[in-house]
């Protein structure tokens, strides 16, 4: 069994989650590249304080796109969902004065006793989420095939994903709650929403994804179909690494090799290489075995991820999968 290439398209929304520093922003910068060569029209959304996306996709330093967005190329919309912003937006369209609401949001002591109160921030940046969701266009066709959001990091991403069922259940009727049961269907439905964890091939991430995917199953009842497993580290490009190694450690240290380090030095990166291919095959296994999910596998890139260069170079690998580095097929979850 693999991960179909198509799967990504098929439906409306993306949230890509995981924990922090696995890559999640480099996906979904991807996921935006690939949707729009394939022709959609593509929403990135990121919920944090800082915006990232606009530099990876552009590949340069950008004005903020903000609440109100931007296109920062034919094909790829961006927005940062602002909660102070989106609840304005909400108030307004409920009170009927956006001038009245905006005054009274100014408010320091309100601003700051907003900020101790817990779940309305995702709450109502899931709730502009959803209004997204259902915007259209000229024709009455959707404005955007598909929305990428940048989710928060593991911890905050399963509250961030159960809010609207914490506050469905806690308030039974009016706005609140016909508002709370309209974005937990659209989350829990699997034809529109896809969850896309993130991981990398370490003991720290293997782990923690194989939590989230388990909570996610069984605390919030959201399957996602595959894990994304960024910056593995690939073989190299030679039969018997371990007696490549040895033949550099028995050449003379002093050879004259003008540019090139000596053959000790190339001996221990041929090692550390080798290690860390090895290590990253161990921990793709756990992962499988953790999730019982297939893995999607990116490659490890020498400098890093900086732009549309890179991100072009990852792209085959995680949409064409079949093709790419490789599908770990998935096993039955670790009890």
């Amino acid at each position: 069994m693999t991960a179909e290439p198509s799967s990504f398209f098929t439906r409306r929304i993306i949230v890509v989650t995981g924990k922090g520093g696995t890559g999640k922003t480099t996906v979904s910068a991807t996921l935006g590249l690939a949707a729009a060569h394939h022709g959609l029209s593509t929403l990135l959304v990121e919920v944090g304080a800082f915006e990232q996306l606009p530099r990876l996709i552009t590949g340069r330093a950008e004005e903020p796109v903000g609440y109100r967005g931007r296109l920062l190329q034919p094909g790829i919309q961006a927005i940062r969902i602002e909660p102070f912003a989106a609840l304005a937006e909400y108030l307004g369209l409920q009170i009927g004065s956006r001038r009245l609401v905006a005054q009274a949001l100014r408010n320091r002591s309100l601003r700051q006793l907003l900020r101790g109160a817990p779940g309305w921030r995702e709450l109502i940046t899931l709730g502009k989420i959803w209004q997204l969701e259902q915007m259209e266009g000229p024709n009455g066709n959707p404005l955007y095939d598909l929305i990428i959001v940048d989710a928060p990091a593991t911890g905050h991403g399963l509250t961030f994903l159960d809010i609207p069922h914490v506050a469905r259940s806690a308030v039974q009727s009016g706005p609140l709650a016909r508002n709370a049961r309209r974005v937990e269907e659209l989350i829990r439905d699997p034809k529109r929403t896809q969850i896309l964890p993130v991981s990398l091939a370490e003991e720290l991430p293997a782990q923690e994804t194989g939590e989230l995917v388990q909570r996610l199953r069984h605390d919030l009842g959201l399957v996602p179909d595959q894990v994304i497993v960024n910056a593995v580290a690939p073989p190299l490009p030679c039969p018997d690494p371990a007696e490549l190694e040895q033949s550099l450690r028995r050449l003379p240290g002093d050879l004259p090799l003008t540019q090139l380090p000596q053959p000790e030095s190339l001996a221990d990166a041929v090692a550390h290489t080798s290690a860390r291919h090895r290590l990253n095959q161990a921990y793709l296994i756990e992962i499988a075995e953790r999730t019982g999910l297939p893995l999607v596998v990116l490659p490890l890139l020498d400098h890093g991820v900086n732009g549309p260069v890179e991100l072009e170079a990852l792209r085959p690998a995680l949409i064409e999968s079949g093709q790419g580095p490789g599908i770990v097929p998935p096993r039955e979850p670790a009890s």
